[in-house]
């Protein structure tokens, strides 16, 4: 047994071996060690290995699916070795093969998978820069539990704002091409794969042989060798782990850049479109829409929210749908919805092969509910509704076989039992009643043996050791027939076996094996019949879930007052009582604002207090663009929005200690990517560039940054700053104008107005945010008087000069003096006369003596 094992094991060194021994999965060598330390069991020993003994651990079978889980939480993969061969009929150890291999990204199991989000599977492949083309990647991803499989290109910069987007669980890559794969994707379990395996021509054929197609021009990814040699990698490892062709697998979709609207991975997390920045269980705008009734729904909002389309006839179709679910159509079917399964994960592993028998009841039993939504949805006056009615009407066949066939409440596995319906088959119906019915068997024959034979004290029994038998006294020993044979002879009576009888015992002693047996073939039988709906289902599973997810945002629209926004040619943004979808649930009173953004108007350079809703008001726009074209209605009294290919921003503070870059660095590689990719039809976001350096220079470069935005990249841009010297930019550019956050101060105190204005602020109200915020009063008595100070020395210089009048970058910088410092006037004015005590102030003058004679000595020097 220890031979098989070790064979089997060399087949799979890089997985955790799950070896099948009774009701048992072991694990044996390292493999158990290693099992043990990461879920926690015993480990023991068995047996031994060149004199030392074989570490052991195991798991039950019944429970085996929650260590799946763990070991797949934390990046592990398992190779699943079953029994395939009958012991009884076995001299050597039992026939034992891998049936299939559980990675983080080849999920198909229900109770593995998240019900809110999908597990890809993504593969990348690198294309060497050549003369006059950069570096491409090819990304191809699969969801082996809906049968979704797609496939891009992009410039090697680009790779992780792709895989941002997929989110893919496990990533493959190629050997040589391990360190293209970004950090940000290190979240995904990375597998690296021979070169070989990335193949174009591979890839090519791979593809013809799964789509069933002589050629791929009708997918649009012929000739593109970095998504083909992706795409190679990927279906092997798939079919490799699954040990069976992706029949499941009907379409490729290639996609390119113009389908959706960029969003790198600085934007999704500033967004948090999908998780809160600051603490991941707090509300995101995924979690405040996702009202969706099936796990189907929940996962499509999150891919809409996470690829907003650019093509504003989609968006306008989902807005149709929407305006057209009133709220009573969208409770009706809402409340349908609710009864549905997961209906493409149960088709898939039908394709797959291991749907369970529970599964295809719940199959069963929705599809009354799916013809009820169905009809709802044919009743809605909007073509895209339509279309999904058109594709969620599944064969009648469909639901006769699985009534037919299947008891009301079956068993877990086939393996158990119990599963077909009676009347299904005669000769599982047989078995059953040989099983169930025994004991009314041998009374029957009981009766008949004593009338026939005459002997009324004939019995007909069973035991352990001798099975069916006739038992007959001495006594009546001359009255049995002749076709008794005799079994066993006791003290008192002979025991013996008819032909009729030995031939029950032969049937009803196997009779419950052979019953299960039986229905494990009518099952595979079963699943093979509906290999044939695998592709209806599919196309119903994506319409019920493009219509769960149009229902959730329908009823949120309706609760919260969102409106259908106009999606127009004409470039620019134009917005109408704006409010945060996220920040508006936490509060009583939310204060809408208004945005204007056009060819004449392409920069809003937004000053005001912090904590005075700068960065809320910048995100409300951005979200509200985003939503728009996810074709979801927007909060806002009403939105007219132009095209947008890109979203860019670059918000708040942050380090990357792991990568050893500052705040100010992170800050600044943002910035330049924005600067290198923002467009005319880019929606881009700044706040406070330049606040992690010291002031002048981010002053400067903040300013830099700012002209060109408005004049190279010339995209829509709303600039939150602090420095006031940037709103000069709006008396030199015509195309950027100045507005503010409102504030005002009583007593010492600020009263945040949350109204965005025209214009300029007018101060900064930054004492009167550290009071708020509970600085002592000490600190903010001293920072006074430094704020007059300071003050008093600006109005005391020359006029401030114009940051935007400065000479061209390319001529020489003039030059500059630094201004003389006195350092017995800077110690003064550091001093809080009301804190010094006399032996401090006596520690002072000799202090200030000392100050006083080196700036003599240095004066006589110079």
């Amino acid at each position: 047994m220890m031979q098989q094992y070790l064979r089997i094991k060399a087949q799979h060194p890089d997985h955790l071996l799950f070896y099948r021994m009774g009701d048992f999965y072991e694990l044996f060598y390292a493999d158990a060690e290693r099992g043990a330390r990461l879920l926690n069991l015993t480990l023991t020993a068995r047996g031994a290995s060149a004199g030392a003994p074989i570490p052991m651990a195991g798991v039950p079978v019944v429970s085996v699916e929650q260590y799946l889980a763990r070991l797949v939480k934390l990046g592990e993969s398992v190779a699943i070795c079953e029994q395939i061969g009958d012991p009884a009929m076995s001299n050597g150890p039992v026939e034992r093969q891998v049936v299939r291999i559980v990675t983080p990204g080849t999920l198909t199991d229900t109770t593995l998978l998240n019900p809110k989000a999908d597990a890809a599977l993504a593969a990348v492949a690198l294309v060497a820069a050549r003369r006059g083309q950069s570096a491409r990647a090819g990304v191809a991803w699969l969801v082996l539990a809906s049968g979704d499989l797609r496939a891009t290109e992009v410039p090697a910069s680009a790779l992780a704002q792709e895989l941002a987007r997929i989110e893919p669980a496990e990533i493959l890559v190629a050997e040589s091409a391990r360190e293209a794969v970004p950090p940000a994707a290190c979240a995904a379990c990375i597998h690296a794969l021979h070169d070989w395996h990335f193949d174009a021509a591979l890839g090519e054929q791979r593809l013809r042989e799964l789509l069933q197609v002589s050629h791929l021009a009708a997918f649009g990814i012929e000739g593109r060798g970095a998504a083909l040699a992706a795409c190679a990698a990927l279906l092997g490892y798939a079919e490799q782990t699954q040990k069976q062709r992706l029949n499941h697998v009907t379409t490729l979709r290639f996609e390119t850049e113009s389908d959706m609207i960029g969003l790198d991975p600085a934007t999704r997390r500033n967004l948090e479109l999908t998780e809160a920045l600051h603490d991941p269980s707090g509300p995101c705008l995924l979690s405040v829409l996702d009202h969706c009734r099936t796990g189907m729904g929940s996962r499509r909002l999150r891919l809409w929210l996470g690829e907003p389309v650019r093509d504003r006839s989609r968006a306008q179709e989902r807005h149709q749908v929407i305006e057209t679910l009133h709220a009573q159509q969208a409770e009706i079917m809402r409340a349908a919805l609710a009864k549905l399964p997961d209906l493409d994960r149960i088709a898939s592993r039908i394709a797959l092969k291991s749907a369970r028998p529970r599964e295809l009841v719940a199959l069963r039993d929705a599809l009354g509910s799916i013809a009820q939504i169905q009809a709802n949805a044919a009743a809605l006056e909007a073509p895209l509704a339509s279309r999904f009615a058109a594709d969620l009407l599944l064969p009648g066949a469909l639901g006769e076989e699985l009534e037919q066939s299947l008891l009301p409440e079956p068993a877990v596995s086939p393996r158990d039992g119990d599963v077909m319906r009676g009347g299904y088959d005669a000769e599982l119906d047989e078995l059953r009643s040989l099983r169930d019915h025994a004991g009314q068997f041998l009374m029957e024959l009981e009766s008949r043996e004593r009338a026939r034979t005459g002997i009324p004290n004939l019995r007909v029994e069973y035991n352990r050791v001798h099975g069916f038998y006739i038992e007959v006294t001495h006594g009546q020993a001359d009255k049995v027939p002749d076709d008794y044979r005799r079994r066993q002879t006791l003290k008192n009576a002979e025991r013996y076996i008819t032909p009729e009888l030995k031939s029950f015992e032969d049937r009803a002693l196997s009779a419950q094996e052979r019953a299960r047996s039986r229905e494990r073939q009518l099952y595979e039988g079963l699943l093979a019949n509906l290999l044939g709906h695998v592709g209806p289902m599919l196309r119903a599973a994506d319409a019920i879930a493009s219509l769960d997810a149009l229902a959730a945002l329908a009823e949120h629209a309706f609760q919260a007052g969102w409106v259908r926004p106009l999606l127009v040619a004409e470039p620019g943004i134009r917005i109408e009582g704006a409010r945060h979808p996220v920040v508006e649930r936490s509060l009583e009173v939310y204060v809408p604002n208004d945005c204007r953004l056009d060819p004449g108007r392409r920069m809003l350079i937004v000053t005001g207090p912090n904590m005075g809703g700068k960065s809320t008001f910048m995100r409300s726009v951005a979200l509200i663009a985003l939503l728009a074209y996810c074709g979801s209605f927007v909060p806002a009294s009403s939105a007219r929005i132009g095209p947008i290919d890109r979203i860019l921003t670059r918000i708040g503070a942050s380090d990357d200690v792991a990568r050893g870059a500052s705040t100010f660095m992170v800050e600044m590689t943002e910035a330049a990517a924005i600067l290198n990719a923002a467009g005319e039809e880019s929606l881009v976001l700044m706040d406070e560039i330049g606040r992690g350096t010291s002031t002048f220079d981010g002053l400067a470069l903040a300013g830099a940054i700012a002209h060109e935005l408005a004049l190279r990249n010339r995209c829509l841009t709303l600039f939150a700053t602090h420095y006031f010297e940037l709103t000069q930019l709006a008396q030199r550019l015509p195309q950027v104008a100045n507005v503010h956050v409102a504030a005002a101060e009583t007593n010492g105190k600020v009263v945040f107005l949350h109204q965005v204005r025209e214009g300029p602020a007018s101060q900064s109200y930054g004492l009167a945010v550290a009071a708020l915020a509970g600085v002592p009063g000490t600190v903010l008595r001293r920072a006074r008087n430094l704020l007059v100070e300071l003050e008093r020395r600006a109005t005391a210089s020359a006029d401030q000069p114009d940051l935007f009048d400065a000479a061209p970058a390319d001529s020489a910088p003039p030059a500059t003096l630094e201004p003389m410092q006195d350092p017995i006037h800077e110690r003064l004015t550091q001093l809080d006369a009301e804190q010094l005590t006399p032996r401090a102030a006596l520690d002072l003058v000799f202090e200030l003596i000392e100050l006083a004679r080196s700036r003599n000595a240095g004066g006589l020097a110079e």
